[in-house]
Protein backbone atom coordinates (compact mmCIF):
# COMPACT_ATOMS: atom_id res chain seq x y z
CA UNK A 1 0.00 0.00 0.00
CA UNK A 2 2.84 2.38 0.81
CA UNK A 3 4.24 2.13 -2.74
CA UNK A 4 0.88 3.29 -4.12
CA UNK A 5 1.24 6.60 -2.27
CA UNK A 6 4.59 7.40 -3.86
CA UNK A 7 4.73 10.14 -6.47
CA UNK A 8 5.65 9.17 -10.02
CA UNK A 9 5.55 10.75 -13.45
CA UNK A 10 2.32 8.96 -14.37
CA UNK A 11 0.49 11.08 -11.77
CA UNK A 12 0.74 14.21 -13.94
CA UNK A 13 -1.43 15.35 -16.86
CA UNK A 14 0.09 15.28 -20.36
CA UNK A 15 -1.16 16.55 -23.71
CA UNK A 16 -2.18 13.69 -25.99
CA UNK A 17 -3.33 15.79 -28.94
CA UNK A 18 -5.06 18.98 -29.94
CA UNK A 19 -8.86 18.91 -29.71
CA UNK A 20 -9.19 19.52 -33.45
CA UNK A 21 -7.15 16.37 -34.21
CA UNK A 22 -9.76 14.06 -32.70
CA UNK A 23 -12.90 14.08 -34.81
CA UNK A 24 -16.21 12.41 -33.98
CA UNK A 25 -15.38 9.08 -35.62
CA UNK A 26 -11.59 9.17 -35.47
CA UNK A 27 -9.24 6.92 -33.51
CA UNK A 28 -5.74 8.15 -32.64
CA UNK A 29 -2.77 6.15 -31.38
CA UNK A 30 -0.54 7.92 -28.86
CA UNK A 31 2.37 7.00 -26.61
CA UNK A 32 3.07 8.71 -23.29
CA UNK A 33 5.76 7.43 -20.90
CA UNK A 34 5.98 4.28 -23.04
CA UNK A 35 2.27 3.56 -22.52
CA UNK A 36 0.26 2.86 -25.68
CA UNK A 37 -3.03 4.73 -25.78
CA UNK A 38 -6.05 4.65 -28.12
CA UNK A 39 -8.06 7.88 -28.23
CA UNK A 40 -11.61 8.38 -29.51
CA UNK A 41 -14.75 10.34 -28.67
CA UNK A 42 -17.63 8.62 -26.90
CA UNK A 43 -21.32 8.97 -27.67
CA UNK A 44 -21.40 12.25 -25.71
CA UNK A 45 -18.48 13.72 -27.69
CA UNK A 46 -16.10 13.68 -24.73
CA UNK A 47 -12.62 12.20 -25.31
CA UNK A 48 -11.92 8.64 -24.19
CA UNK A 49 -8.50 7.09 -23.61
CA UNK A 50 -8.03 3.32 -23.44
CA UNK A 51 -4.90 1.25 -23.29
CA UNK A 52 -4.08 0.45 -26.90
CA UNK A 53 -4.60 -3.28 -26.36
CA UNK A 54 -7.68 -5.35 -26.91
CA UNK A 55 -8.19 -7.67 -23.93
CA UNK A 56 -9.21 -10.48 -26.31
CA UNK A 57 -6.13 -11.28 -28.42
CA UNK A 58 -3.88 -8.23 -27.92
CA UNK A 59 -4.60 -6.38 -31.12
CA UNK A 60 -4.14 -2.61 -31.07
CA UNK A 61 -7.48 -0.90 -30.51
CA UNK A 62 -6.21 2.16 -32.36
CA UNK A 63 -6.41 0.11 -35.58
CA UNK A 64 -10.14 -0.25 -35.05
CA UNK A 65 -12.99 2.19 -35.62
CA UNK A 66 -15.70 4.13 -33.80
CA UNK A 67 -19.20 2.66 -34.05
CA UNK A 68 -22.08 4.45 -32.31
CA UNK A 69 -19.69 6.17 -29.92
CA UNK A 70 -17.90 2.92 -29.01
CA UNK A 71 -14.54 1.54 -30.09
CA UNK A 72 -14.54 -1.71 -32.04
CA UNK A 73 -11.41 -3.81 -32.42
CA UNK A 74 -10.37 -4.55 -36.00
CA UNK A 75 -9.34 -8.15 -35.23
CA UNK A 76 -12.46 -9.87 -33.85
CA UNK A 77 -14.81 -6.93 -33.40
CA UNK A 78 -14.91 -6.81 -29.62
CA UNK A 79 -16.45 -3.45 -28.68
CA UNK A 80 -15.75 -1.13 -25.74
CA UNK A 81 -17.70 1.87 -24.46
CA UNK A 82 -16.52 5.25 -23.12
CA UNK A 83 -15.44 3.81 -19.76
CA UNK A 84 -13.70 0.81 -21.34
CA UNK A 85 -16.45 -1.71 -20.54
CA UNK A 86 -16.77 -4.59 -22.99
CA UNK A 87 -20.18 -4.25 -24.62
CA UNK A 88 -20.16 -6.73 -27.46
CA UNK A 89 -18.56 -9.92 -28.82
CA UNK A 90 -19.80 -10.50 -32.38
CA UNK A 91 -18.95 -14.20 -32.36
CA UNK A 92 -21.39 -14.74 -29.46
CA UNK A 93 -24.30 -13.79 -31.68
CA UNK A 94 -27.40 -12.05 -30.31
CA UNK A 95 -27.04 -13.71 -26.88
CA UNK A 96 -24.20 -11.82 -25.20
CA UNK A 97 -24.13 -13.56 -21.81
CA UNK A 98 -20.35 -14.02 -21.96
CA UNK A 99 -19.64 -10.29 -22.22
CA UNK A 100 -19.84 -9.98 -18.45
CA UNK A 101 -18.08 -7.14 -16.62
CA UNK A 102 -14.79 -7.26 -18.47
CA UNK A 103 -13.10 -3.93 -19.23
CA UNK A 104 -10.20 -2.52 -21.20
CA UNK A 105 -7.86 -0.39 -19.13
CA UNK A 106 -8.93 3.26 -19.29
CA UNK A 107 -7.26 6.56 -18.44
CA UNK A 108 -8.65 9.88 -17.27
CA UNK A 109 -9.17 12.52 -19.97
CA UNK A 110 -9.74 16.27 -19.77
CA UNK A 111 -10.32 18.66 -22.68
CA UNK A 112 -9.00 22.14 -21.96
CA UNK A 113 -7.57 25.12 -23.89
CA UNK A 114 -7.89 23.29 -27.22
CA UNK A 115 -5.95 20.24 -25.94
CA UNK A 116 -6.85 16.75 -24.76
CA UNK A 117 -4.94 15.81 -21.61
CA UNK A 118 -4.42 12.32 -20.21
CA UNK A 119 -3.38 11.17 -16.74
CA UNK A 120 -2.11 7.60 -16.62
CA UNK A 121 -2.44 7.15 -12.85
CA UNK A 122 -4.32 9.11 -10.21
CA UNK A 123 -2.58 9.80 -6.92
CA UNK A 124 -4.54 11.56 -4.18
CA UNK A 125 -1.27 12.92 -2.84
CA UNK A 126 -0.59 14.81 -6.08
CA UNK A 127 -3.94 15.80 -7.56
CA UNK A 128 -2.72 18.73 -9.70
CA UNK A 129 -4.98 19.81 -12.61
CA UNK A 130 -3.67 20.29 -16.17
CA UNK A 131 -1.70 23.49 -16.67
CA UNK A 132 -3.73 26.39 -18.07
CA UNK A 133 -2.20 28.04 -21.15
CA UNK A 134 -1.79 31.74 -20.26
CA UNK A 135 -4.48 34.02 -21.72
CA UNK A 136 -5.67 31.35 -24.18
CA UNK A 137 -8.85 32.52 -25.88
CA UNK A 138 -9.00 35.79 -23.93
CA UNK A 139 -10.20 38.95 -25.63
CA UNK A 140 -7.34 41.04 -26.99
CA UNK A 141 -4.91 38.11 -27.02
CA UNK A 142 -3.67 36.04 -29.96
CA UNK A 143 -2.14 32.55 -29.84
CA UNK A 144 0.11 30.79 -32.34
CA UNK A 145 0.34 27.07 -31.52
CA UNK A 146 3.40 25.11 -32.68
CA UNK A 147 4.19 21.38 -32.50
CA UNK A 148 7.66 19.88 -32.71
CA UNK A 149 9.49 16.61 -32.02
CA UNK A 150 12.80 16.39 -30.16
CA UNK A 151 15.04 13.33 -29.96
CA UNK A 152 15.92 14.02 -26.34
CA UNK A 153 14.51 13.56 -22.84
CA UNK A 154 11.65 15.63 -21.51
CA UNK A 155 13.80 17.26 -18.80
CA UNK A 156 16.54 18.35 -21.22
CA UNK A 157 13.91 19.82 -23.53
CA UNK A 158 12.14 21.68 -20.72
CA UNK A 159 15.39 23.10 -19.40
CA UNK A 160 16.37 24.31 -22.86
CA UNK A 161 13.22 26.42 -23.15
CA UNK A 162 14.27 28.60 -20.21
CA UNK A 163 18.03 28.50 -20.77
CA UNK A 164 19.18 32.01 -21.70
CA UNK A 165 22.99 31.55 -22.14
CA UNK A 166 22.56 29.24 -25.14
CA UNK A 167 20.49 31.80 -27.03
CA UNK A 168 23.45 33.97 -28.08
CA UNK A 169 25.06 30.95 -29.74
CA UNK A 170 22.19 28.79 -31.04
CA UNK A 171 19.97 31.77 -31.95
CA UNK A 172 22.64 34.41 -32.61
CA UNK A 173 21.23 37.49 -34.35
CA UNK A 174 17.73 35.94 -34.49
CA UNK A 175 16.69 35.93 -30.84
CA UNK A 176 19.80 37.28 -29.08
CA UNK A 177 22.99 39.16 -29.95
CA UNK A 178 26.24 38.28 -28.18
CA UNK A 179 26.86 41.61 -26.40
CA UNK A 180 28.73 40.32 -23.31
CA UNK A 181 26.03 42.00 -21.28
CA UNK A 182 25.89 41.54 -17.50
CA UNK A 183 22.60 40.00 -16.38
CA UNK A 184 21.38 39.59 -12.80
CA UNK A 185 18.71 37.02 -12.01
CA UNK A 186 16.66 36.14 -8.96
CA UNK A 187 16.00 32.40 -8.89
CA UNK A 188 13.45 30.78 -6.59
CA UNK A 189 12.55 27.13 -6.05
CA UNK A 190 9.19 26.79 -4.34
CA UNK A 191 6.23 24.36 -4.34
CA UNK A 192 7.54 22.19 -7.19
CA UNK A 193 8.29 25.15 -9.43
CA UNK A 194 11.23 27.37 -10.34
CA UNK A 195 10.77 31.08 -11.02
CA UNK A 196 13.48 33.24 -12.63
CA UNK A 197 13.30 37.03 -12.76
CA UNK A 198 15.79 38.89 -14.97
CA UNK A 199 16.79 42.28 -13.59
CA UNK A 200 17.59 45.21 -15.86
CA UNK A 201 17.48 43.28 -19.15
CA UNK A 202 17.77 45.47 -22.26
CA UNK A 203 16.20 45.01 -25.69
CA UNK A 204 18.67 42.28 -26.65
CA UNK A 205 16.23 40.13 -28.64
CA UNK A 206 18.09 39.93 -31.94
CA UNK A 207 16.46 41.21 -35.12
CA UNK A 208 13.06 40.49 -33.58
CA UNK A 209 13.56 43.53 -31.31
CA UNK A 210 12.26 45.85 -34.03
CA UNK A 211 8.97 44.03 -33.90
CA UNK A 212 8.58 43.20 -30.21
CA UNK A 213 10.07 46.33 -28.71
CA UNK A 214 10.70 49.06 -31.33
CA UNK A 215 10.57 51.84 -28.71
CA UNK A 216 13.23 50.06 -26.61
CA UNK A 217 11.07 50.22 -23.52
CA UNK A 218 12.24 48.57 -20.27
CA UNK A 219 11.73 44.81 -20.34
CA UNK A 220 10.12 42.67 -17.69
CA UNK A 221 11.31 39.10 -18.24
CA UNK A 222 10.18 36.27 -15.95
CA UNK A 223 10.57 32.53 -16.62
CA UNK A 224 8.71 29.71 -14.90
CA UNK A 225 9.20 25.95 -14.70
CA UNK A 226 6.33 23.80 -13.38
CA UNK A 227 6.92 20.15 -12.54
CA UNK A 228 7.58 17.98 -14.36
CA UNK A 229 7.48 19.23 -17.96
CA UNK A 230 6.14 22.78 -18.39
CA UNK A 231 7.91 26.08 -19.01
CA UNK A 232 6.41 29.52 -19.43
CA UNK A 233 8.36 32.63 -20.44
CA UNK A 234 6.86 36.09 -19.99
CA UNK A 235 8.04 39.32 -21.62
CA UNK A 236 6.42 42.69 -21.00
CA UNK A 237 7.35 45.74 -23.12
CA UNK A 238 5.26 48.71 -22.07
CA UNK A 239 1.70 47.80 -23.08
CA UNK A 240 2.81 44.76 -25.08
CA UNK A 241 3.03 41.30 -23.56
CA UNK A 242 4.44 38.08 -25.00
CA UNK A 243 4.26 34.57 -23.49
CA UNK A 244 6.08 31.42 -24.67
CA UNK A 245 4.55 28.38 -22.97
CA UNK A 246 5.79 24.88 -23.77
CA UNK A 247 4.47 21.53 -22.61
CA UNK A 248 7.02 18.75 -23.17
CA UNK A 249 5.43 15.30 -23.47
CA UNK A 250 7.63 12.28 -22.61
CA UNK A 251 7.02 9.69 -25.31
CA UNK A 252 9.94 7.70 -23.93
CA UNK A 253 13.35 8.47 -22.41
CA UNK A 254 14.78 9.61 -25.75
CA UNK A 255 11.80 11.15 -27.55
CA UNK A 256 9.74 14.21 -26.59
CA UNK A 257 6.79 15.89 -28.27
CA UNK A 258 6.44 19.60 -27.54
CA UNK A 259 3.46 21.89 -27.97
CA UNK A 260 4.39 25.57 -27.71
CA UNK A 261 1.90 28.43 -27.45
CA UNK A 262 3.15 31.86 -28.49
CA UNK A 263 0.53 34.07 -26.86
CA UNK A 264 0.68 37.84 -27.15
CA UNK A 265 -1.12 41.12 -26.73
CA UNK A 266 0.10 43.64 -29.31
CA UNK A 267 -2.96 45.85 -29.63
CA UNK A 268 -5.59 46.12 -32.39
CA UNK A 269 -3.28 44.84 -35.14
CA UNK A 270 -2.16 41.74 -33.22
CA UNK A 271 -3.89 39.33 -35.57
CA UNK A 272 -1.78 40.66 -38.46
CA UNK A 273 1.36 39.69 -36.57
CA UNK A 274 0.54 35.97 -36.52
CA UNK A 275 2.57 35.00 -39.62
CA UNK A 276 5.64 36.82 -38.27
CA UNK A 277 5.28 35.31 -34.80
CA UNK A 278 4.79 31.82 -36.26
CA UNK A 279 7.79 32.10 -38.61
CA UNK A 280 10.09 33.49 -35.93
CA UNK A 281 8.98 31.02 -33.27
CA UNK A 282 9.35 27.98 -35.51
CA UNK A 283 12.77 29.13 -36.73
CA UNK A 284 14.05 29.38 -33.15
CA UNK A 285 12.64 25.97 -32.20
CA UNK A 286 14.18 24.31 -35.26
CA UNK A 287 17.58 25.58 -34.13
CA UNK A 288 16.91 24.12 -30.67
CA UNK A 289 15.99 20.78 -32.24
CA UNK A 290 19.42 20.54 -33.90
CA UNK A 291 21.18 21.33 -30.61
CA UNK A 292 19.04 19.00 -28.46
CA UNK A 293 19.17 16.09 -30.91
CA UNK A 294 22.96 16.37 -30.95
CA UNK A 295 23.07 16.53 -27.15
CA UNK A 296 21.23 13.20 -26.92
CA UNK A 297 23.64 11.57 -29.36
CA UNK A 298 26.50 12.56 -27.06
CA UNK A 299 24.59 11.42 -23.96
CA UNK A 300 23.95 8.01 -25.51
CA UNK A 301 27.68 7.60 -26.15
CA UNK A 302 29.21 9.12 -23.01
CA UNK A 303 26.40 9.36 -20.46
CA UNK A 304 24.71 12.39 -18.97
CA UNK A 305 27.65 13.93 -17.16
CA UNK A 306 27.03 17.66 -16.82
CA UNK A 307 29.42 20.29 -15.46
CA UNK A 308 27.75 23.48 -14.21
CA UNK A 309 28.51 27.19 -14.40
CA UNK A 310 26.97 29.99 -12.31
CA UNK A 311 23.96 30.43 -14.60
CA UNK A 312 23.17 26.72 -14.28
CA UNK A 313 21.65 27.19 -10.83
CA UNK A 314 18.38 27.24 -12.80
CA UNK A 315 19.10 23.74 -14.11
CA UNK A 316 20.22 22.54 -10.66
CA UNK A 317 16.90 23.64 -9.13
CA UNK A 318 14.86 22.08 -11.94
CA UNK A 319 16.77 18.81 -11.74
CA UNK A 320 16.29 18.66 -7.96
CA UNK A 321 12.52 18.74 -8.55
CA UNK A 322 12.70 16.17 -11.34
CA UNK A 323 14.94 13.86 -9.30
CA UNK A 324 12.57 14.06 -6.33
CA UNK A 325 9.78 12.69 -8.52
CA UNK A 326 12.09 9.90 -9.74
CA UNK A 327 12.66 8.98 -6.09
CA UNK A 328 8.93 8.88 -5.38
CA UNK A 329 8.95 12.10 -3.34
CA UNK A 330 6.72 15.16 -3.54
CA UNK A 331 8.87 18.09 -4.81
CA UNK A 332 6.56 20.54 -3.06
CA UNK A 333 8.11 19.34 0.19
CA UNK A 334 11.62 20.46 -0.85
CA UNK A 335 12.85 23.45 1.12
CA UNK A 336 12.27 26.82 -0.52
CA UNK A 337 15.49 28.24 -1.97
CA UNK A 338 16.27 31.74 -3.25
CA UNK A 339 19.44 32.71 -5.10
CA UNK A 340 20.64 35.81 -6.91
CA UNK A 341 23.20 35.12 -9.61
CA UNK A 342 25.02 37.16 -12.24
CA UNK A 343 26.20 36.00 -15.65
CA UNK A 344 26.97 37.44 -19.07
CA UNK A 345 25.20 37.03 -22.41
Amino acid sequence: MESEKKINFKNFWYIACESKELGKNQVLARTILDEWIALFRGDDGAPVALQDRCIHRNSQLSKGWVKDGQLQCSYHGWTFDKVGKLTGIPSEGPNQKKVGSRCAKSYECIEQDGFIFIRLEKNENLDIPPHRMPHYGEKGWQTVRLFNVFKNSVINCAENYIDVPHTVFVHDKIFRDALDEKVTTKVQRKDGAVHIEYIGETDNLGWFSWFLNPKKEPITHIDHYYMPNITSVQYVFGKKEFWITSQCIPINDELTWVWTDLTYKFGPFGVLAKPIVAFQGQKVIEQDIVALDNQMEVIKKYGENFSNATADIIHVFIESIYNAIKEGKDPRELAEKNNEVTFWI
